[in-house]
């Protein structure tokens, strides 16, 4: 109206008659609309008379469905009028406050409670107004809007509703209310506009559906994408999410932003950060974010998660109430005081059992916590070698304890931080002489003693020299419970795809990796050319019962990064790293580490039996009851299956406690070697004292001006060079059958100078091994006899793998005595 008000001139070319003193919504009506109406009325008209005179056939279908499109289109044009006369009134009939804020050109009326009477709860307002894009609530002076788009309308509330009224639940982001109709035909016209009113407010375009169809279109989608800034108190105020919904609540992926500069990315359900997210909160102090990768419940952290902190520390590992809680590893990445702390976690503070590495000052603690301090027993490995067991009490050392000094001196008693012996005690020396009195350390006077020194010993006994700590302190079912409870967990809650990362961790450990930030959430996590879905795993453990079957199964879950049995055995690596590498690599942690590889082999077995149940029962199959004998069978096919498929995980760190514990053994060993290495083939074969019918002369080809009493390392070549594999591979079964061959070649060799097939009986075979050995040049023998024995399959135990280990410990023993 206002912009033909300053066009007549224009106007009048259009509409005879015309002057100043017209109308101008009837002029306006004259020229715009009426020839249309008019237009349709002469069509639909023109039409219906072609209809009545067509005969039965596809031209009179035409016509007739021309026919319906006309009709559509007067009812369309004349509810369009209506709508406009409608809302005309209602600016007319309202106050100027509520005008001048709902008054917009393109708002239209569609209903109204003064016309089709409902009210809303309880006091909440005195006037409802549906318009085709918000829903108003009118009480006194002021109002209340919802935009339609996040408009859910739920009929089944009839509980809700008082006795003899028929009710509406209207659903919004932050408010849930009822409108309720003495009337049920009253209440479903209510239904039935609100629910058009939604669908066409979400689709953008208006239609004008007869009463009780849907237009175009289906009823409103449940599941919208939609922003929305909260307004009312609770966590989420003054919040930005932008994502989907679902019954008024976030529910699928989004977006949530504070105005303070805090964001979360990620899943919701039901209104709650539920799933895996990102939140970045900021530092008050700095310009800098603490950053949550992790998985929520219920809105709160529970289940893995890395948080890399704006003072740069990073924290991997386990949530639950937005605290750490279970096993988790902190590390602190700057220059200034670097520290690392695996273990175990409960209220946010470190409590249990854990492990605590000081870069600065090159010292591991190996022990128990409380509340964030060094609590009861603990094992303190120093990068000098010193090793020490004390009783701590919050951080404090309390009582006597025992110190292993690098040069095989052994201190049992009390001794301050700085490793200064006080009060009474025991120093017991290599060379076996034992100090045992009160010690004193005064200022500029050194260290002093008042007691007796007993020199009756020639040598330290084995057993105080190389005491094994932390056996009975810490027994190997207790550590890394956290690790262990996980994986159990997930396996209770029935191995649900949408949890397994929260009980088992990330596809991949590393920050970078991760570091793609929000747009990474919408990627898949890892990346595999084999696909282990858990559904897909269940299945294959059915199918992979056999023995030869399962281990080549087992080979490839534990080498993947996304099985859970893979993910197990990352984590109990990572774990048994930060105990033993670097400055934890102590041959006084040797038989705590070793118990603790075998006990891993034993847990790994033990969730590979719970997924085959698992699987079992969801295919309705019953699987086997323990019996007598569980125990020692779930040991055995631990140390038989799983243990060689581990142990490379291992073996680097183990092998090097094995070295260090047999340190000296091995290098008189070496030195025996190196004597006995510069005698010829014929000299050493007769100081080993084997018999001459069994030395392989033919083997010693002469060149010209050579002797064959100077001929070396010709002489059982085959056997040497297949002893010389013995360090190339770390399962203790391949070792085993290395050592068969060897003795396999040498019975060979014997055979073939002997000229008939000859058992050797043990008196010629063991200087014939030493032979072997001394020519094989191992330098580490007692550290791999050692590791072979102690972690090989007990089956073999009191066999030929048990005989030839035994014959090559006594010819060990015998060089280092000669040596």
């Amino acid at each position: 109206s206002e912009a033909w008000k300053h066009h007549k001139t224009v106007l009048k070319q259009f509409l005879t008659g015309f002057t100043s003193e017209t109308s101008m919504s009837l002029a306006l009506y004259t020229v715009l609309h009426k020839p249309l109406r008019d237009h349709i009325e002469q069509y639909t008209l023109l039409l219906t008379k072609l209809n009545e005179v067509l005969k039965e056939g596809s031209e009179k279908d035409v016509v007739t469905s021309a026919i319906k499109e006309y009709v559509k289109l007067e009812s369309f044009i004349r509810q369009v009028l209506d709508e406009a006369c409608f809302t005309k009134s209602l600016w007319e009939s309202l106050g100027g406050k509520f005008t001048d804020m709902l008054c917009v050109p393109e708002r239209r009326l569609l209903e109204d409670s003064k016309n089709l009477h409902i009210s809303a709860s309880t006091n909440r307002s005195d006037r409802i107004l549906l318009f085709d894009d918000v829903l108003v609530l009118i009480q006194g002076n002021s109002f209340q809007s919802f935009d339609l788009k996040l408009v859910w309308v739920d009929e089944n509330c009839s509980e809700k509703s008082a006795p003899g009224l028929y009710g509406l639940r209207i659903i919004t982001p932050e408010e849930t209310f009822f409108l309720s109709a003495k009337d049920l035909q009253i209440k479903a016209v209510w239904q039935w506009k609100l629910n058009q009113a939604v669908r066409q407010a979400l689709n953008g375009k208006r239609d004008f559906p007869l009463w009780g169809q849907t237009g175009e279109g289906s009823e409103p989608p449940s599941c919208r994408f939609f922003t929305y800034v909260f307004r009312l108190e609770g966590k989420f105020k003054s919040a930005s999410y932008e994502g989907e919904w679902h019954g008024g609540k976030p529910h699928g992926k989004g977006t949530l932003k504070w105005r303070d500069g805090r964001n979360h990315v990620g899943d919701f359900k039901e209104g709650l950060e539920h799933g895996f997210g990102i939140c970045l909160v900021p530092r008050r102090s700095q310009d800098r974010y603490d950053c949550y990768k992790c998985h929520w419940y219920e809105g709160k952290m529970r289940g893995y998660g890395i948080c890399e902190y704006g003072n740069d520390m990073v924290y991997k590992g386990y949530f639950k109430e937005n605290v750490r809680q279970g096993f988790g590893i902190l590390e602190n990445l700057s220059a200034e005081n670097p520290f690392k702390y695996t273990g175990q976690w409960e209220n946010d503070k470190k409590n249990g059992y854990g492990v605590w590495e000081d870069k600065e000052r090159g010292e591991r603690y190996i022990g128990t916590w409380l509340n964030d301090h060094k609590h009861g027993q603990g094992i303190v490995v120093t990068q000098s070698g010193v090793c020490y067991q004390r009783t701590f009490h919050a951080d404090k050392m309390v009582g006597s304890g025992i110190l292993l000094l690098e040069d095989d001196s052994v201190y049992e008693g009390n001794f301050t931080e700085d490793l200064t012996f006080v009060g009474k005690g025991k120093l017991s020396f290599a060379n076996g002489f034992v100090l045992e009195g009160t010690f004193t350390n005064k200022l500029g006077q050194g260290l002093q003693t008042h007691g007796i020194l007993n020199t009756s010993n020639e040598q330290l006994d084995d057993r105080i020299t190389k005491a094994q700590l932390g056996l009975e302190e810490f027994p190997v079912e207790k550590r890394w419970k956290g690790i262990y409870d996980q994986f159990l967990e997930f396996i209770h809650s029935g191995c649900k795809e949408e949890t397994e990362e929260s009980f088992t961790g990330f596809h991949i450990q590393t920050s970078k990796e991760l570091r793609k930030s929000q747009e990474y959430l919408f990627c898949q996590r890892g990346a595999e050319d084999v696909s282990w879905k858990i559904e897909d795993i269940l299945e294959e453990l059915v199918q992979h019962q056999g023995l030869e079957s399962l281990q080549s199964y087992l080979e490839k879950a534990l080498k993947s990064s996304l099985h859970p049995l893979g993910k197990l055995l990352k984590v109990l690596t990572i774990a048994f790293q930060a105990t033993y590498s670097g400055i934890g690599a102590n041959r006084h942690l040797l038989t705590m580490a070793q118990e603790e590889v075998k006990y891993y082999a034993k847990k790994i077995w033990e969730f590979y039996q719970g997924l085959l149940h698992l699987a079992l029962e969801q295919k309705g199959q019953l699987p086997a009851k323990c019996v007598d004998g569980e125990t020692r069978y779930v040991d055995q096919k631990a140390c038989s299956v799983v243990l060689p498929l581990i142990l490379p995980c291992f073996y680097p760190e183990l092998f090097m406690l094995y070295m260090l514990y047999h340190e000296r053994e091995d290098d008189l060993y070496c030195q025996g070697i190196v004597d006995l290495s510069l005698f010829p083939d014929i000299k050493l074969l007769e100081f080993l004292d084997v018999q001459k019918h069994l030395w392989p002369l033919k083997d010693l080809t002469l060149t010209t001006n050579q002797r064959r009493s100077l001929i070396k390392d010709k002489c059982f070549l085959s056997a040497t060079e297949c002893l010389q594999k013995l360090i190339t591979t770390v399962d203790p079964r391949e070792k085993l059958v290395i050592l068969q061959k060897t003795y396999e070649e040498i019975e060979s060799t014997v055979s073939r100078v002997v000229e008939k097939d000859y058992k050797l009986p043990m008196d010629d075979l063991l200087p014939l091994l030493m032979y072997v050995v001394s020519r094989a040049k191992i330098q580490h023998l007692g550290a791999e006899i050692h590791l072979i024995r102690d972690l090989m399959d007990p089956t073999n135990q009191g066999g030929l793998y048990d005989f030839l280990l035994t014959a090559l410990e006594v010819r060990k023993c015998f060089q280092v005595t000669a040596a």
